[in-house]
This record gives structure tokens, C-alpha cells and sequence, in this order.
């Protein structure tokens, strides 16, 4: 196989992030110089090292060596997509897929067919009907902030789409009017992104957005001295 691009050889060879073992990180440095000319630009290399690398330190914790004829299995992929710790479903999707395209570039081999690993299906989305008891729900809240965070909570999850760490990340300040309509300035990742939120949630979005202040949760959390 031919060596990756000048560029990107020298990206592999210094790959070596403190959450990888250094066994593990140079087993990786390996198999993807080894995959060649194949890895296309930088962040696709780095998500192939993130994978050989992870695997690698599966194995080595299960007496596996550290050699691509053995970690590069089939069978060894399978088993770390299936039963590594701590990754969710499109996570030990996304390893493996990287894992058997490392694998069939340097031990061509062993390439055997994917097995079927779980996957999940997009729920049925709540009907008007659903979201209105749940506004109704908000409304008979005993207390001034349990009413505004769930109306929060509701808004910003039926009208702008937001939940999980998206949803708890936003602040008062985050929602405001912009053109006429309102927006949610979502800051859970690196780069924050603007969301639009449907104008049936405005009026109770922004009424909920005053009562949490700049700096606080709009949805979670409780504001001291707050009821």
C-alpha cells in the first residue's frame, strides 16, 4: 500500500492523545500509515487513529497483542463494537465501520461481512394535540419557577427541536428576538449555532426567558432564592 500524503504522514507520526496508551496510539500510527494513500485529509485520519487506538487498548486489556493480523480481526472488531464500555449505539457503529476499513486495506485477508448491530429508530413526533396538555401541564405547575421551566422545557424541546445537553446549556440570555421572530443561541458545543424557534412557543419561550435572567437555565436548574 502506498505511505499517506507528506502532509498527513507527518500528522499520523506525531498522533498520540493522553487518553490513548502509547502501545495503543503506535499500533494505530501503524495500521493507518498502512491504510495509504486511501485516508483522505486530516480529520479523517484522526477519527481512523481514534478508532485503531481504542481498539487497541481494548485488546491489550483482554491479553490480545498488539499486531494488526490479530487486533484487526473480524471477530476482535466485533467483539470491541458490541462490548467496549461506555460508547453509545452510532458510536460502536461509527468505530466499526472505521475499524473494518482500516482492517480491509491492511490485512485484506480476513475481510468477512458486517454483522448486524442494533439500531435505533426515530420515535413518531407529538402531535398538537400532545403538546398542548403538555403546555396545559406547565400551567398548573404550584409555583411561579416550576411553571416558567417547564414552559421552557416544552418550548424549547417542541418548538426549536433542542433536548439532552442542548437543552440544559441554554441561559436566559440565549433566547431572544431577532427579525421579528425568536432564536435560541445554543452553546453546548464548541461552536455555538442559532436555532429558530416556531412562533406558537414565542410568547411562553421569552416569558420564561425573563423570569430565568441572563445567566441562569431557562429550562433546569433553580435560580437562589427562587421558587
Amino acid at each position: 500500500m502506498a505511505p499517506a500524503q507528506p502532509g498527513l504522514a507527518g500528522y499520523i507520526a506525531g498522533w498520540g492523545p493522553p487518553s490513548v496508551t502509547p502501545a495503543g496510539a503506535a499500533f494505530a500510527r501503524q495500521v493507518v500509515s498502512q491504510a495509504g494513500q486511501t485516508v483522505r485529509g486530516r480529520e479523517r485520519a484522526k477519527n481512523l487513529l481514534w478508532a485503531a487506538g481504542k481498539l487497541a487498548d481494548y485488546g491489550m486489556s483482554l491479553g490480545l497483542d498488539p499486531v494488526p493480523g490479530v487486533l484487526l480481526h473480524p471477530s476482535v472488531i466485533e467483539r470491541f463494537a458490541a462490548h467496549s464500555p461506555g460508547l453509545s449505539g452510532p458510536a460502536r457503529r461509527t468505530l466499526r465501520t472505521n475499524l473494518r476499513f482500516i482492517a480491509r486495506r491492511v490485512v485484506p485477508a480476513l475481510a468477512v461481512p458486517d454483522a448486524a448491530l442494533p439500531r435505533e429508530r426515530a420515535k413518531r413526533p407529538y402531535g398538537p394535540a400532545e403538546i398542548a396538555g403538555f403546555l396545559a401541564l406547565t400551567a398548573a405547575q404550584p409555583t411561579a419557577g416550576r411553571r416558567a421551566r417547564a414552559a421552557a422545557l416544552v418550548c424549547l424541546g417542541a418548538g426549536a427541536g433542542l433536548a439532552g445537553r442542548d437543552l440544559r446549556a441554554v441561559r436566559g440570555a440565549d433566547i431572544t428576538r431577532r427579525s421579528g421572530g425568536v432564536v435560541v443561541t445554543v452553546r453546548s458545543a464548541p461552536r455555538p449555532r442559532v436555532v429558530p424557534v416556531l412562533a406558537r412557543y414565542h410568547d411562553a419561550l421569552l416569558a420564561s426567558a425573563a423570569w430565568a435572567g441572563p445567566g441562569w437555565p431557562a429550562a433546569a436548574g433553580t435560580r437562589p432564592g427562587a421558587t
